[in-house]
């Protein structure tokens, strides 16, 4: 009799299980992408606009980091610069000086070429010895000889000035290499927010001394949430990525509210395995992970169980 009882009563317990079960197919729990977002220059945090539960939009500034000292570094690098132009030679004076030079010869050249005009002319008249038109013609081929010499240095002098000067000029480079580079973690020194979503965790306060790598705060977008559920290996030809499915949470004990949910990601391999050699039964008992995105309405919230429906004909 009392066996009996018992019996009964075992009965009861299940079906009563049953009865609660059978609404669904797979359960688990609600989780987000969550995003740790870090510092990533080091120094003091001069401020710090974050708390949690707030709602912070893609891309906006909710802090600085002190970046003086990326600063004074910057500077320096200009500076360095603006001296590697100072140290370049102008080529005008140097020029300037040969190719006034070159114009007293080229005068010089004008008078004697008269002068021999003339004593050529006076020759005729037998006004002039043959010796003084040799003299004449002798200083104009070393006139010549001279302004030939000044205008190859001229050109010698500006070609190894323009070599210099590109010499100096390449050194710039990498220092504009270093400016590019200081600019940009002065740009990091801003706390920059990366996605739209609500602040989970704050790992920080303003006033604090951080460094690269340092975790701030945790954020996730809510406005989509994925459920992490789990099925048996019996159920897995029944489910496909994409694949409209029926998400319930409790509302109440004995009434749920429902959502639309798809199907965004199944696990290629079971969570457990329990022997090495499976019969067809107990390959039903292995587990695989599958995760549903749902819209959210502001109800769902991380860690919470849900219960996923794959098809309508559920009782």
């Amino acid at each position: 009799m009392t066996y009996k009882f018992l019996m009964a009563i075992g009965s009861v317990f299940i079906l009563s299980c049953n009865s609660r079960t059978m609404h669904s197919d797979a359960t688990g729990t609600f989780e987000a992408n969550e995003v740790i977002v870090s510092a990533e220059v080091p120094g003091k945090i001069l401020s710090f606009n974050v708390e949690e539960g707030s709602q912070l939009s893609r891309d906006s500034v909710v802090g600085t980091i002190d970046a003086t000292n990326l600063t004074l570094q910057k500077e320096q690098v200009d500076a360095s610069i603006r001296a590697l132009s100072e140290k370049t030679s102008e080529i005008n004076p140097q020029v300037k000086l040969l190719e006034d030079q070159l114009q007293v010869l080229q005068s010089q050249l004008n008078t004697m070429q008269r002068e021999k005009t003339r004593t050529e002319n006076l020759l005729k008249q037998d006004a002039a010895t043959g010796k003084q038109l040799d003299d004449i013609t002798a200083q104009i081929d070393v006139l010549n000889k001279q302004i030939a010499v000044t205008r190859q240095q001229i050109v010698v002098s500006k070609s190894n000035i323009n070599t210099q000067n590109r010499g100096i000029l390449s050194e710039s480079e990498p220092l504009k290499k270093k400016v590019a580079q200081l600019e940009d973690q002065l740009q990091r020194s801003n706390i920059r927010n990366p996605i739209n979503g609500n602040v989970l965790s704050k790992y920080a306060e303003a006033g604090e001394v951080v460094s690269a790598g340092k975790a701030l705060y945790k954020i996730a977008d809510l406005s989509y949430i994925n459920l992490r559920a789990y099925i048996t290996g019996d159920m897995l030809p029944q489910v496909r990525l994409g694949q409209k499915v029926k998400v319930l949470i409790d509302q109440g004990r004995k009434e749920y509210k429902t959502y639309e949910g798809t199907i965004i990601w199944i696990a290629d391999k079971a969570e457990f395995t329990p022997k090495t050699i499976q019969t067809k039964e107990e390959r039903a008992n292995l587990v695989y992970a599958i995760k549903v995105k749902v819209k959210n309405d502001g109800y769902l919230k991380i860690g919470m169980y849900g219960e996923v429906q794959l098809s309508d004909n559920k009782k």
